[in-house]
Parts: structure tokens; sequence; C-alpha cells
């Protein structure tokens, strides 16, 4: 895989609305501020989001906007869904995630989610016959079984420029892996 170019590299990250996981999404952004890469965060209404532990995030736009915030016809270097209690309801039934996912994946970009919001993958179809992490919630664990994932009690898997993290304390390590990924070492 090429190395990205740090000068240019931007990484989507995509929160729930409400109750996104504060630990994940603060570790991921002081990981990608050493290198330091551009990210852009969006939301399902673009509204101030509020954490799990009351951080407040202004997102940088809408995701139905998601491709207005690039030169045309590029793509994120890397997405990445920031879990949190508020997955299941902003991020799991959103119809325009999975579509991003799956397009920047076929384009052979890294995509990856943390906690409840490895179900977006799931329901991008990129899970199939994969070994995931999750965290340990019954709904979410059926979800992912149910598209053919392989659900292993492990902080985190990678694989075929996918990764999963299941728990809220894998934040650095993931972002880690993300720059991995990007040929960042």
């Amino acid at each position: 895989m090429k190395m990205v170019n740090p000068e240019s590299a931007i990484i989507l990250l995509v929160i729930p609305q409400n109750r996104f996981c504060d630990q994940q999404l603060l570790e991921l952004k002081s990981v990608f501020a050493e290198i330091p890469l551009k990210t852009i965060i969006l939301s399902k209404s673009g509204n101030e989001a509020v954490g799990e532990k009351k951080t407040r995030v202004l997102p940088d736009g809408i995701l139905v906007d998601w491709d207005k915030k690039l030169l045309p016809n590029k793509k994120y270097d890397a997405v990445v869904v920031v879990g949190g209690k508020g997955a299941k309801n902003s991020i799991w039934n959103d119809p325009i995630l999975p579509q991003i996912l799956t397009d920047h994946f076929r384009a052979g970009k890294v995509v990856g989610a943390l906690g409840l919001s490895v179900v977006s993958l799931a329901r991008a179809g990129l899970l199939n016959r994969q070994e995931v992490s999750a965290p340990h919630d019954e709904k979410c664990i059926r979800e992912l079984e149910d598209a053919g994932a392989f659900v292993v009690e492990e902080p985190l898997i990678s694989s075929n420029r996918v990764v999963t993290a299941g728990d809220d304390s894998s934040g650095r390590v993931f972002g880690k892996k993300i720059l991995e990924l990007l040929g960042f070492n």
C-alpha cells in the first residue's frame, strides 16, 4: 500500500448525533494530530453533539454532505465511525453511512469503527466472513453475526483495510493502527 501524503491526508470521523464516546473521539483526534493529519467530523444533523461524558463537539457538517467537504472526485484516506451509546439511534439506521463506507472500501481506502458503531460496517456488507472486535452488547453481537461476522475476544482486529475495536479504551491503539495502514510509522 502506498504511503499517504500527510499534507493532503484527510480522515473522516463520523460521530453519533448525541451520546458519542468522548474517550474514543478525543484519543483518535490526539493520535491523528501527532502527524498532523486533517480530520473532518460529521454527524447526522451537523448540530452540536454531546458525548456520554458531556464533551461538546460542533461537527464540521452533516453526513449527507460528506462529499462537499472535499475537492471533486476525491475520497477520504480513511473513514472512522466513533461509537457510544448514541450509535444505536443515529449510526445503525443511517441510510447514507453504509454507502460511504462501501464506496471508500472499494476505492482501496481504510475503514473502521469502534464500539457499538461496528454495526455500521456490518450494515455496509464489509464484515462477512471477517473476525471482528465488538462490545459485549447482545443486539450488537446478534447484528454482527447475522451479517456473517465472527465476533472474537480481542480489543482490536484489523483485516483487509477494515479495523474494528470493541471497547472505549482502544482509541489510541485504533488511531495508531489507522496510521499504520495509511503508511505512517
